[in-house]
């Protein structure tokens, strides 16, 4: 149901943020309160606390979460992943997608509203900060609107520092994930001069937070988030998304004393605005799903408490489907959502079998470049090979190589090879085979990489020998 304001539909032309002339609409948005907020401010904090405690949990002497693109490290719940495990990352990248399609189809941007962390730190932390040193929405267009004295040098001095220095903390256990902690602590613990760009990273990150949670707020879900973009190919008639029951509402008009609205053929809107007015992007619920709505269940609580204080029933806002409100029909699953949850699961159980799967030890076997052949002792023929090892356990593993097909010596150059615990290593040896074996000018040979007599993998490699 449209706002009568809006009777056009010109609302969905336009943010609600910016006014005719492009210029920023600055949202002062009232401090929520109610059950649906108190328990998104503990799932929030909940979040936070995980996020700012993972970098130190160890797993397997590896860190809980770890991200490093630079050296194409990336550790998830303490398993780490190689490049060779490209089939898992695809597989997961697929999965993560459709179970994204499947959520936001069935429950629509509840992510947004309680899982994003732009949400967590602006809503549950920042905005906090806010209400503490500015006051709430009345107080802060009135502070906005004062000329520059010293309250307000010292209010804004204040809240920016710490705004400022919250986001400095986070882009810290940003680089963490990145980089790693030990990583990390070196680079906060040693000389400057030797991490030049870790600190250029830090600061770079430590503004980009800053100007995000204290002037880009709201646009970063309405303009910048291509999530909130999905949201219109993703929802239809059946996503539970939070709505207005404007059947219900309708026509909405002030509550006058000892009035009767059935007789005045009034709705149980009483044209409050306080839905408008606890709304993080400045939107008016009542004209029903819109690219600015991040489903933060505001103004929910807003709703349900004005409602509660003139003694109607709650629920005029609140999490339903178009089709819901439309049809008066309870929700159900359905046939879209599933063939999603289907298409999910299979994923995820291609994902399992190959988890399940993964070959702990990887072996890549090459012969030396620009070498052909050598000519041993007693008419025996050499080639020079590396093997290339990827050690994805967390022991370390001391390696013997073996010749699986035919007969031969294989001759290791250095000392026992040992692999460190999730490494990559390389060995080098020599195959030596009998020339009077030797049938052609290349032989394919099976390799064998093994540990403490037990076979870790095996892999083809081409002999060189002389032409018969």
């Amino acid at each position: 149901m449209q706002n009568q304001d809006d009777s056009t539909g010109g609302f969905r032309d336009r943010l609600y943020t910016i006014d005719e002339s492009g210029k920023r609409l600055w949202v002062f948005a009232k401090k929520p309160k109610g059950t649906l907020t108190t328990a998104r401010n503990i799932t929030g904090i909940l979040l936070m606390i995980f996020f700012f405690s993972a970098p130190f949990i160890k797993v397997n002497g590896q860190q809980l979460l770890l991200f490093d693109f630079l050296h194409r490290t990336f550790v998830i719940f303490g398993i780490q992943f190689w490049p060779q495990d490209f089939n898992l990352f695809f597989i997961g990248m697929i999965a993560l997608m459709v179970f994204i399609i499947l959520f936001t189809v069935t429950y629509g941007r509840i992510w947004c509203g309680w899982a994003c962390p732009q949400t967590i730190f602006m809503e549950v932390l920042f905005r906090r900060i806010e209400y503490w040193i500015d006051g709430d929405t009345h107080r802060q267009k009135e502070l906005n609107a004062m000329p520059w004295n010293a309250e307000k040098i010292f209010r804004r001095v204040l809240k920016h520092g710490l705004f400022y220095l919250i986001s400095f903390i986070i882009s810290n256990y940003f680089l963490m994930y990145v980089m790693g902690s030990d990583a990390w602590l070196k680079l906060v613990t040693e000389s400057p001069a030797l991490h030049v760009a870790g600190l250029a990273g830090m600061a770079i990150f430590s503004f980009i937070f800053y100007f995000i949670f204290s002037w880009f707020r709201e646009q970063v879900c309405t303009i910048v988030c291509p999530y909130g973009r999905l949201q219109g190919v993703l929802l239809d008639r059946e996503t539970v998304v939070i709505s207005y029951d404007y059947s219900r509402g309708e026509e909405r008009g002030v509550l006058r004393k000892s009035e009767n609205r059935s007789e005045t053929k009034k709705g149980d809107c009483i044209d409050c605005n306080q839905c408008v007015a606890v709304c993080p992007t400045g939107i008016d619920i009542r004209n029903g799903t819109q690219l600015e709505c991040i489903n933060c269940a505001c103004c929910i609580d807003a709703c349900n408490d004005m409602m509660a204080k003139v003694g109607f029933k709650p629920g005029l806002i609140r999490y339903a489907s178009e089709k819901m409100i439309a049809d008066k029909k309870p929700w159900r699953y359905t046939v879209r959502s599933g063939a999603y949850t289907l298409v999910l699961a299979l994923l995820l159980v291609a994902l399992g079998y190959f988890l399940i799967s993964r070959n702990p030890v990887e072996a890549t076997v090459l012969r030396s470049p620009g070498m052909l052949f050598q000519e041993q002792e007693g008419g025996k023929i050499s080639n020079l090979y590396s093997v290339k090892v990827v050690n994805k356990t967390v022991n370390d593993l001391p390696l013997e190589i073996r010749l699986l097909s035919g007969k031969g010596e294989v001759k290791v150059i250095g000392n026992e090879p040992v692999i460190a615990k999730q490494s990559l290593g390389e060995v080098v040896f020599f195959l030596i085979i009998d020339r009077s074996l030797i049938t052609s000018s290349k032989t394919e040979v099976e390799i064998g990489v093994f540990s403490g007599g037990k076979k870790l993998d095996q892999t083809r490699a081409t002999f060189v020998g002389p032409n018969k």
